[in-house]
């Protein structure tokens, strides 16, 4: 709001002039009106002249002379009068003119609280503007920080669903394969048990042979080699026990990393010859190192991560068993 332009302070200073110069003119008038109204003395002879007074002229002239001076006062009064009226005029337009450049003043100063206050409020109401404006933006932001974060819960929970869902069917795979393998396990062993109950009647069928055959051929020198044919057969048979146990542990420790195998369109046909060197802890084993022997790079290296992901091997009681597994070597096919 432009201010408007202040009035000259020398109004009042004129006003006061004028008003002196007025009195002054005033008195001045009044004595000058006074000093004309009185007659002028006649000068007095000394010569004595004897006069003849008319009374009726004498009364006639004082009369004229009255009458004079009553027009010059009454001319006198209307021009004091006038000038007083003039002087109440002037006084009343200083007084006029002082109300007038007072009420300018006032207004001025009203006009500028006015513009004051107008701007106060101006700027209070851009203040909350800006406020409001910065609590717009902190509320958008702190919307898109909570969308932000229920998206991103959203995703780790769909992530957790489809790791628990992965999790799910490897587990069932790898308990089917547990199944298949323990079935395995228990058909093997009861084979194996039926080998080894066959073997011990052979072997009790042949030290009755062999007793016999002590009895009847005692005296002859081959006894001793007949009975060492026999004890390197049953040796023979022994080792063949130990290395078909050594070949079911190696297949069933085949079948536990393919369980564990992320497979690929890209892995079909190819193969992984490794060896595996393992640290017996009870009745099963963990893996001491691996070795990659042959093999496709790739499916290597998911083979090397399968078999991390087993956490033990089952080991057979036998301990010829143990010691021929606990260093084999194994072809993973995909």
């Amino acid at each position: 709001m432009k201010h408007k332009r202040q009035p000259k302070r020398s109004y009042p200073v004129k006003s006061f002039l004028l008003s002196a110069l007025l009195h002054i003119i005033l008195i001045i008038a009044l004595v000058w009106g006074s000093d004309f109204n009185q007659e002028k003395p006649k000068p007095v002879g000394s010569i004595v002249q004897a006069v003849v007074i008319d009374p009726q002229l004498v009364r006639q002239q004082a009369q004229e002379i009255k009458t004079r001076r009553e027009a010059a006062a009454k001319k006198e009064q209307n021009r004091l009068d006038k000038l007083r009226r003039e002087s109440v005029r002037l006084e009343q337009n200083r007084k006029n003119e002082e109300e007038r450049i007072r009420k300018l003043k006032e207004q001025k100063a009203k006009d500028a609280k006015a513009a004051r206050e107008a701007e106060k409020f101006r700027k209070k109401k851009e203040q909350q503007r800006i406020a409001e404006e910065k609590r717009a933006a902190k509320a958008e932001a702190a919307r898109k920080l909570k969308e932000a974060a229920i998206a991103k819960a959203e995703k780790e929970r769909l992530d957790r669903e489809k790791a628990a869902k992965i999790a799910a069917e490897k587990a069932k795979k790898e308990q089917e394969a547990a199944r298949k393998a323990e079935q395995e396990r228990l058909a093997k062993e009861k084979a194996a048990k039926v080998a080894a109950e066959k073997a011990r009647k052979e072997k009790a069928r042949l030290k009755k042979l062999e007793a016999e055959r002590k009895e009847r051929e005692r005296a002859l020198n081959d006894i001793f080699s007949g009975l060492e044919t026999e004890s390197q057969q049953n040796s023979s048979a022994r080792n063949h026990y130990v290395a078909d146990q050594a070949n079911r542990y190696g297949a069933i420790y085949t079948k536990l990393i393919q369980s564990r195998l992320l497979l690929e369109d890209s892995f079909k046909g190819k193969s992984c010859r490794i060896n595996l060197h393992l640290i017996p802890a009870g009745k099963s084993a963990i893996v001491g190192s691996v070795k990659i022997l042959k093999g496709s790079q790739p499916v290597c290296a998911a083979t090397r991560r399968a078999v991390a992901q087993v956490n033990f091997f089952p080991l057979p009681n036998d301990p010829d068993v143990v010691k021929e597994i606990k260093d084999i070597t194994l072809n993973v096919k995909l």
